[in-house]
C-alpha cells in the first residue's frame, strides 16, 4: 500500500502547475473505522493536494466521521485503488466535478441581471444593494463599512423602519467564497423583508420593533474570484508575507481563542489562521462595526454551507456557553421550524460537540463580546452537491431558513436584554 501512496505522490506536483479543470475530479466521502485508517487519510493530504470539504482539514479527521474531499483528476483511481486496499468504507458523491459545476446553472428564471433565484455575481449583487435601498428607502439604507483587501467597498443594508432606540440583528454571508447558497440567503432575506412587510405580522413587527443588519457577501474577493477563476476558492485573496499561497480563512481569523483546535498555521492551509487576530480588512471591518454598534446588537447569525447544521457557542472548547440551555432551545425550535416546510433535517448543538473544534470564528467572538444569541447556520445539502447545490435549491433553501431566521429574530424580540 504505501508503494502506491509514494507513486501517487511523486505525480502530484507537476499537475498543479496546469490550467485549471475540474473535468473528470471527483468528491469521495470516506467513513475511517480506526487511527490507522485516519493515518492513511493525512498521509494522502501530505503527499497531495486533497481539498477537504467536511470536515475543512484533515487534522480534523477522526474515527467514524464523515469525511468528504476532493481530488484531482489524475490521481483519483489511484485514491480509489488505495481506499479499496486499506478497506476503508468509501461512496463516490461527485463523479465527475465539472459536470456538477455545470448541472448548478439549472434554474428556469429567465433573467438579464439580478434573479433571487439564480447566483448572482459581485457586480450584480453590488448593483442590487444600491437598487433595493433606492426602491424602499422607507425601509433599506445603504452604507459601506470598510473595503477589501483588493480595495473594494463592502456594503451593509440596515433593513427596518426608522424609531427610536431599536436594537438590531447582525446576519453575513459569504465567508468562505465558494459556499454560493449563502449570499443567495441574505438576498432573499432581503427580499422577503421588503416584500412582505406589512403583509406577514411576524415580519412586519420584527422591522417596527428591530433593525436588521445584512452584509450580503463577506469575503467579496474570494467570492469574485470563485467566478472568474477556481470555483472551489475558500479564503480571502491577500497576500501572505513570506509565502507563495494566498489568503485566509476569515472564519479562523477572529479573536475567539485564535489559532488553537481546527485552525492551522501555515498559510497554504484551507484553515489558515492569518497573522494575527483581525489581520485582514474583511475581518476588522466586521469586527469594528459589531464593536461599535454593541450597545443596540442582540443576535449575530452567520450563514454557512454545507452540512444542515445550527451551531451556537463554542467551536474553539468544548466548554458548553453559559447560556447553554438557552442556546440550545432556541436552536431546536428553530430547526423545527425549518422542518416544517420541506422536512430538510437539520442537527444542532455546539460547534466543538456537534462537529469538530475550530477556532476563530465569528460567532464564538460575538458571543464572547456579549451578544448572547449567536448562531451559524450551515445550509443545504449533506454532501450529495456539497459546495454545488443547483440553482433549483436556492428558493426551497432560502424559504425554509427564512422560517428559522425568523423564529430566532422574534425569540430575540420577546427576550431582549
Amino acid at each position: 500500500m504505501w508503494a502506491l501512496l509514494v507513486l501517487i505522490g511523486a505525480a502530484s506536483v507537476s499537475a498543479h502547475l496546469q490550467d485549471l479543470s475540474f473535468d473528470a475530479q471527483k468528491v469521495f466521502r470516506v467513513i475511517p473505522q480506526n487511527d490507522e485508517q485516519v493515518e492513511i487519510l493525512n498521509f494522502l493530504a501530505s503527499i497531495m493536494e486533497v481539498d477537504f470539504w467536511q470536515p475543512d482539514s484533515v487534522t480534523l479527521v477522526r474515527p467514524k466521521m464523515q469525511v468528504d474531499f476532493r481530488i484531482e483528476a489524475e490521481k483519483s483511481f489511484d485514491v480509489e485503488d488505495l481506499l479499496k486496499e486499506s478497506g476503508m468504507e468509501y461512496q463516490v458523491l461527485i463523479d465527475n466535478l465539472q459536470a456538477a459545476l455545470d448541472a448548478q446553472f439549472d434554474s428556469n428564471a429567465h433573467a438579464a441581471s439580478h434573479s433571487y433565484e439564480k447566483y448572482n455575481n459581485w457586480d450584480t449583487i453590488a448593483a442590487w444593494t444600491a437598487d433595493i435601498a433606492a426602491k424602499n428607502p422607507d425601509l433599506v439604507s445603504r452604507s459601506v463599512i470598510g473595503e477589501t483587501y483588493e480595495r473594494r467597498p463592502m456594503y451593509l443594508l440596515k433593513i427596518g423602519k426608522s424609531g427610536p432606540n431599536k436594537k438590531a440583528i447582525f446576519m453575513d454571508c459569504g465567508f468562505h467564497a465558494r459556499e454560493w447558497i449563502s449570499p443567495a440567503f441574505c438576498q432573499w432575506f432581503v427580499k422577503e423583508a421588503v416584500e412582505t412587510y406589512g403583509k406577514d405580522t411576524v415580519m412586519t413587527t420584527l422591522l417596527d420593533k428591530m433593525d436588521f443588519y445584512v452584509l450580503p457577501v463577506l469575503n467579496i474577493d474570494g467570492y469574485i474570484y470563485t467566478w472568474t477563476n477556481d470555483r472551489m476558492w475558500r479564503k480571502t485573496r491577500s497576500k501572505n508575507a513570506n509565502s507563495i499561497c494566498i489568503g485566509t480563512d476569515l472564519n479562523r481569523n477572529f479573536d475567539a481563542g485564535w489559532c488553537t483546535a481546527g485552525a492551522s498555521q501555515s498559510p497554504c492551509a484551507a484553515t489558515y489562521c492569518g497573522s494575527a487576530p483581525e489581520s485582514e480588512k474583511e475581518t476588522k471591518a466586521l469586527a469594528d462595526f459589531i464593536r461599535e454598534h454593541l450597545s443596540t446588537i442582540k443576535a449575530y447569525l452567520t450563514i454557512h454551507s454545507y452540512s444542515q447544521l445550527l451551531l451556537f457557542p463554542y467551536s474553539y472548547t468544548y466548554k458548553l456557553p453559559p447560556d447553554y440551555q438557552e442556546l440550545k432551545s432556541i436552536a431546536r425550535a428553530a430547526s423545527k421550524e425549518l422542518a416544517s416546510l420541506h422536512n430538510t433535517k437539520y442537527t444542532y448543538g455546539p460547534g466543538a460537540a456537534t462537529i469538530y473544534p475550530a477556532a476563530g470564528g465569528s460567532d464564538d467572538w460575538a458571543y464572547d463580546q456579549g451578544i448572547k444569541y449567536a448562531f451559524t447556520f450551515e445550509l443545504r445539502d449533506t454532501g450529495r452537491h456539497g459546495f454545488l447545490l443547483p440553482e433549483s435549491q436556492i428558493k426551497p433553501t432560502c424559504e425554509e431558513t427564512l422560517l428559522a431566521v425568523k423564529y430566532i429574530a422574534n425569540y430575540v424580540l420577546e427576550h431582549l436584554y
